[in-house]
């Protein structure tokens, strides 16, 4: 008695390090049983919102950095704006299920600041859905427009005309210059929340 939910740990999950169990046993035990969970690949950022239950946990709402094509992104897929945008979309998402609370679950991530993790949240409660989450945990607007990468992209045209067509080359090549990254974030994010506002 008294020792909260019992469940089973797979075990592939904690062996590849999927998941923290400790953490989320004790996030259970606290009685918050949704969780905004963020998740970042090599490729992309994954923001989830799930509920708890003994047989299972439920995805409520989920969200990937790969649907923001359908709002005309054409930026990195692993970055502070898309992490961002990613969270943001979760957080509607979440919205229209009637979801105005969770607790952060980063997994096994470290939790340093200003990270696409934190991006991912900063979007998630810009949303209306509360995150508890310390403000200086998140990066800068600066930041999650991509004004830092838009100015190092402005430095190296200049500098290193060669390196900056290499180092930028997927996103030149759909028609996006990086020095453009923060109207263009700020162009895809007006997009995601008309789409919202109509109720689509």
């Amino acid at each position: 008695m008294g020792r909260g939910p019992r469940y089973k740990v797979p075990r592939k999950r904690r062996r590849e390090g999927k998941t923290n169990y400790y953490k989320r046993y004790r996030t259970i035990i606290s009685g918050q049983k949704i969780r905004a969970v963020v998740r970042k690949t090599l490729n992309n950022i994954t923001v989830q919102v799930i509920e708890f239950n003994a047989h299972g946990d439920k995805t409520i709402v989920a969200a990937s950095s790969r649907e923001l094509g359908k709002y005309g992104w054409l930026g990195n897929l692993r970055n502070t704006p898309s992490a961002y945008l990613t969270g943001l979309l979760a957080g509607l998402k979440a919205k229209a299920e009637g979801i105005n609370y969770a607790v952060p679950d980063i997994g096994l991530h470290a939790s340093v600041r200003g990270s696409l993790i934190y991006a991912a949240i900063k979007g998630l409660k810009d949303a209306g859905v509360n995150v508890p989450a310390s403000e200086d945990v998140f990066p800068s607007e600066e930041r999650i427009k991509g004004a830092h990468i838009a100015s190092y992209a402005s430095t190296l045209a200049k500098e290193n005309p060669e390196k900056y067509r290499r180092q930028f080359s997927r996103i030149i090549s759909r028609d996006l210059r990086p020095e453009d990254l923060p109207a263009h974030f700020q162009e895809v994010k007006a997009k995601i929340l008309k789409t919202f506002e109509r109720g689509s």
